[in-house]
C-alpha cells in the first residue's frame, strides 16, 4: 500500500521553528516529486513547496520563500520541510503528496509555477501546525 506519513507538526510561538517529515512507502520514491500543501480553515488550499526527485529542483510559494526549506533523504524515503520564522498565517494542516508528473516535467518546478494539486497522485493524512502569537 502507498503511504505518505506526515509528522512533526505542533504548537509553536510566532517566530519559532518546526521540522515536518514525510515518510513514503509503497512506491518507488526516486520516481516521484514530493510536495507539501497546506489547508487552513476558511482559506484555499495552498501548494507550499515541492522537490523534484530527478534533479533536486525546489519550488516555494511566495508566502514561504526565504523561511521554509525543503530537502530529501532518498536513502530514508523521507522529505523534510523546515519551517522557520513562523507566523499566525502559517497555521494550517500540512499534507505531503507525491507526483509522478513533476518528476517527468521538472521545469514546472524550475520555472516556479504554482503547484497543481491535480498533478499529484498520492496524499498523506496531514499534520497540524499551530502558531500562537
Amino acid at each position: 500500500d502507498v503511504q505518505l506519513q506526515a509528522s512533526g507538526g505542533g504548537l509553536v510561538q510566532a517566530g519559532g521553528s518546526l521540522r515536518l517529515s514525510c515518510a513514503a512507502s509503497g512506491f518507488t520514491f526516486d520516481d516521484y516529486a514530493i510536495g507539501w500543501f497546506r489547508q487552513a480553515p476558511g482559506k484555499e488550499r495552498e501548494g507550499v513547496s515541492c522537490i523534484s526527485s530527478s534533479d533536486g529542483s525546489t519550488y516555494y510559494a511566495d508566502s514561504v520563500k526565504g523561511r521554509f526549506t525543503i530537502s530529501s533523504d532518498n536513502a530514508k524515503n523521507t522529505v523534510y520541510l523546515q519551517l522557520n520564522s513562523l507566523t499566525n498565517d502559517d497555521t494550517a494542516v500540512y499534507v505531503c503528496a507525491a507526483s509522478l508528473y513533476y518528476t517527468l516535467y521538472p521545469n514546472r518546478i524550475t520555472f516556479e509555477l504554482p503547484m497543481d494539486v491535480a498533478e499529484f497522485d498520492y496524499f498523506g493524512q496531514g499534520t497540524q501546525v499551530t502558531v500562537s502569537s
